[in-house]
């Protein structure tokens, strides 16, 4: 079995976010730079998971990016990928990126391609459902629990009110959010190891991206508190009405 995942570099949690050139792009100038959580604590993880059970599974790792990017994909190496490939582009396009990894796929044949459910940057969750479209392939998003035999797969996900279990045969494109997967750290054999597995750069596909960024903003600072005494219910009721606008 062959598993493609998708990999993408993403600011850390606790990266201090600001912008530059009128707005336009993200200062990169001393922020930290990590795998997609989404990406390396589940989708990853859980194609480690499926290569353990079966030694004869391949995993490649993809992701769309500058030479910046290369240190996130040897860890990414180092957790278990046995090869990967860096199409050299930079563009925040979600149809780009997913065109992009599309292409790849169609080259190697894969019997899965994992994605994280979204990125912690953009949060679009648009990725994965589009390569499965530009591959015309079945598409199953936020799975929590993935099991495959054979050429079928059983994936469960989460619904509105509960979860729904459906089982696919191969090839198909998953999403993978929490439940699927626990967290892993690379011990030192697979750093070693990730400094020799291939890296293959590749030209970016001829595609247009359908959407350039205008501008970013930071989210408005937070209100202070204001507490009102639990029995003073008509001050409670104004600052809903005057401030809060609300009722």
């Amino acid at each position: 079995m062959k598993i493609l995942v998708c990999i993408s570099k993403t600011p850390d949690t606790t990266a201090k976010i600001a912008f530059k050139n009128g707005n336009t792009q993200f200062e990169d100038a001393g922020a930290q730079w990590i795998i997609n959580p989404y990406d390396e604590w589940y989708a990853l993880v859980r194609a480690i998971e499926l290569k353990e059970k079966d030694p004869a599974t391949i995993i490649h790792l993809v992701t769309v990016g500058g030479a910046d990017t290369e240190a996130i994909i040897r860890k990414a190496l180092a957790l278990g990928g046995d090869e990967a490939y860096r199409i050299d582009a930079s563009n925040n396009d979600s149809y780009y990126i997913a065109a992009q990894i599309a292409a790849i796929a169609q080259q190697n044949s894969y019997d899965l391609i994992f994605t994280g459910k979204e990125t912690i940057d953009y949060n679009g969750s648009s990725v994965g459902g589009t390569i499965a479209e530009l591959l015309d392939l079945p598409y199953i998003s936020l799975a929590t629990k993935f099991d495959v035999e054979a050429t079928s797969a059983t994936v469960t996900r989460e619904i509105d009110g509960g979860e729904e279990t459906a089982e696919i045969m191969l090839p198909l494109v998953v999403s993978c959010a929490k439940g699927i997967a626990e967290q892993r750290i690379p011990n030192m054999r697979g750093i070693m190891a990730a400094r020799t597995k291939p890296l293959k750069v590749v030209a970016p596909a001829a595609i247009d991206a359908l959407t350039t960024v205008a501008s970013y903003e930071l989210a408005p600072a937070k209100a202070g508190v204001k507490l009102v005494a639990a029995d003073n219910v008509a001050e409670l009721a104004r600052l809903l009405h005057e401030e809060a606008k609300v009722i």
